[in-house]
């Protein structure tokens, strides 16, 4: 059909695209793709993924729906988005399970192939909501999606329930000619990904394009969109998930250390592509192990530190648990050791899939004994990288095992990160010990493996084999010093104080404050993932006039040198998290400051929208306005699409 219309360009600074369909239609390939084009483009951008924790749920259904959001713009954002402009739904599932999330004008375009009767009365529609008028506040674009997919494919021989597999390309490629995204590095991919396949790769390629062509001549589309590339420094950048991104942060870290990485990990979601990425990297001395259980992978992981490696250990909550036991003792054998808590919605099973931040309280007390050791957090998916040579850094420095906090919304987001130059990152110096440095009773040269430098607390790292430095180690108690067994009490005081007194005397740059000019009177402290969405909040309250302070916490044990003083010098301080309060249960604690607790634990990352209320409301209260006459929050969430409320 020829076109009647004239195709009008219409530029946007940003978009939310939501892909939806049920667990086996693509979805998270589809926006791993959609993403590519767009990072090729030089958007800057960030990901949602969202999927279920069964392998394969009952088709149609909605506990089966998954999903994937991509936020891309003209300008720095933080977060994914709070909602969708756009939602492409491959079934009556996918549609329903995602419409509450839509705003009022947002785009659905729809895969009507399988809105049939049985089909929808599966899910809880009565009727077909296309045709009874419930969607009238959208702009519905309904396409026989599978259909079209079908015929575009049908020159390839493949049966009907392989041709309609491609339905997600034909989607992509429909989606990619409406923003006016790169084609070639998608076509490459299937290319490469389906080689051995010619069929399914010519199946694939096809319906790509056909969706693509699609666009040019259906009146279904009279607008096309355009979102012009973003203000990045100059350099080389890449998209990168979390776990990617931390995987290359190891490297990098074990790299500048001079020493080989080990990995021990047994697969966990969401902390399985750490293992799988690293298992890639054999060229740069890494050694992964997937071991039978999670004890076992944290035992070789300590084992290889003990033979003079970077030893690394990856899981989530429930390993982190069964994990317990041999991180109390690298704390007592004191020996670098970097274990990473890619955090999940729990307890127990929980929500695999889902994130949280709930493990806080967990990797800060969760063994047996005093049993210190640092803690970091990485605030976004390309922080991972830094948080990883920074840990890198302070077990190799310190000589103990240290925490690694990120969670699923970051392991699986991505965003485009900038490849730092290797030069750029600074050494990170062993010191093993290479002969004796002490002397016993009667004068004669020994070792002493718990001898320690006076600056960090460190005790001497000797390898085994080397000549003159046996030593003895084990989870019992050490003698100062000699590293003999001791039950004396009081040395056993002296050894636990000494241990905590490392800990804390680890080197943490002081805590910055985002405070433009000074007279805020409410300050926001974050952690980790909620980096994003605390300031794209702050953004929008600052937008519509309120003054708000931020600043957020990388280190969190031990805390930053200043943290007290920041926390007493602002009338009210706002800790969002997602968890019951953990880091404010802590903060209360410690500087005896009465903090603000939001917390959230729906399995998904904060809101913007909602955390520019809650901020609004905050700063007006401190600024004495009563109840009834506060706006500022209600302003700041309700900020049109329009406004650039994520840009700086």
């Amino acid at each position: 059909m020829n076109r009647k219309v004239t195709i009008e360009v219409k530029q946007l600074d940003r978009v939310v695209i939501r892909f939806a369909g049920d667990s086996g239609d693509g979805m998270q390939l589809t926006g791993d793709r959609f993403t590519a084009e767009t990072a090729s483009f030089g958007n800057d951008l960030s990901t949602l993924p969202n999927f279920p924790a069964e392998i394969r749920a009952p088709a149609g259904t909605l506990p089966g729906v998954s999903s994937f959001q991509l936020h891309f713009a003209d300008h720095d954002i933080l977060t994914p988005g709070d909602a969708p402009d756009v939602l492409i739904a491959m079934n009556p599932a996918a549609l329903k399970a995602n419409l509450r999330d839509v705003p009022r004008g947002a785009t659905l375009i729809v895969d009507t192939a399988d809105f049939t009767a049985r089909n929808l009365k599966r899910i809880g529609y009565d009727a077909n909501p296309l045709e009874t008028g419930e969607l009238e506040a959208y702009h519905v674009v309904p396409l026989n999606l599978t259909g079209m997919t079908v015929e575009s494919v049908k020159e390839f021989g493949l049966s009907r329930k392989d041709a309609s597999r491609a339905k997600n390309m034909y989607a992509l490629g429909l989606v990619s000619w409406l923003f006016q995204r790169p084609t070639e590095s998608t076509i490459q991919f299937l290319s490469t990904k389906f080689a051995n396949k010619p069929d399914i790769r010519d199946a694939n390629i096809a319906a790509f394009r056909a969706g693509f062509n699609y666009g040019e001549t259906a009146e279904e589309f009279s607008v096309r969109y355009e979102v012009k590339p973003a203000k990045m420094a100059p350099g080389t950048y890449r998209n990168i998930s979390g776990n990617l991104a931390l995987a290359y942060g190891l490297a990098a870290g074990a790299d500048r250390a001079g020493l080989p990485l080990v990995l021990g990990a047994y697969p966990i979601t969401p902390a399985s592509d750490v293992l799988h990425e690293l298992s890639k990297l054999k060229r740069f001395n890494v050694t992964t192990i997937q071991s039978e259980d999670e004890i076992a992978a944290v035992g070789a992981a300590l084992g290889a530190s003990f033979g003079g490696a970077l030893g690394v250990t990856t899981s989530s909550g429930p390993g982190i648990s069964l994990k317990s036991e041999t991180i109390g003792l690298g704390i007592m054998l004191e020996l670098p050791l970097v274990v990473c808590n890619i955090q999940r919605a729990g307890p127990s099973t929980g929500m695999p899939t889902k994130t949280e931040q709930a493990d806080l309280l967990t990797v800060m007390f969760g063994r047996n004994g005093e049993s210190p050791l640092p803690v970091l957090a990485a605030q976004s998916p390309a922080d991972c990288f830094d948080v990883a040579v920074e840990a890198t850094r302070i077990a190799v420095t310190y000589r103990t095992p240290v925490m690694v906090l990120t969670d699923g919304y970051l392991a699986n987001g991505s965003e485009p990160w900038q490849v730092p130059a290797v030069a750029d990152i600074p050494a990170i110096e062993p010191n093993f010990a290479t002969e004796m440095n002490g002397t016993n009773a009667e004068g004669k040269p020994v070792f002493l493996p718990y001898l320690r430098d006076p600056e960090t607390l460190a005790r001497a790292w000797a390898i085994p084999g080397t000549p003159g430095l046996d030593h003895r180690i084990g989870g019992v108690e050490k003698e100062d010093k000699t590293g003999n067994i001791s039950y004396d009490p009081a040395n056993h005081d002296l050894m636990v104080r000494t241990r905590q007194a490392k800990v804390d005397g680890v080197a943490v740059p002081p805590l910055t404050v985002d405070d433009p000019d000074g007279s805020a009177k409410v300050l926001v402290l974050g952690w980790g993932s909620t980096y994003g969405p605390i300031g794209a909040g702050v953004r929008r309250v600052r937008k519509v006039g309120g003054k708000v302070a931020q600043a957020h916490l990388r280190h969190l044990n031990p805390f930053p040198a200043n943290l007290g003083e920041v926390l007493k010098s602002y009338d009210k301080v706002l800790v969002p998290e997602m968890n019951l309060g953990q880091l404010a249960l802590l903060l209360r604690g410690k500087y005896l400051v009465d903090v603000v607790s939001y917390a959230q634990v729906r399995g998904l990352p904060l809101g913007a929208a909602e955390l520019a209320e809650v901020i609004g409301n905050l700063v007006e209260e401190a600024d004495g306005i009563d109840d009834d006459a506060r706006h500022l929050g209600t302003a700041a969430a309700n900020l049109t699409h329009g406004d650039k409320e994520g840009a700086r």
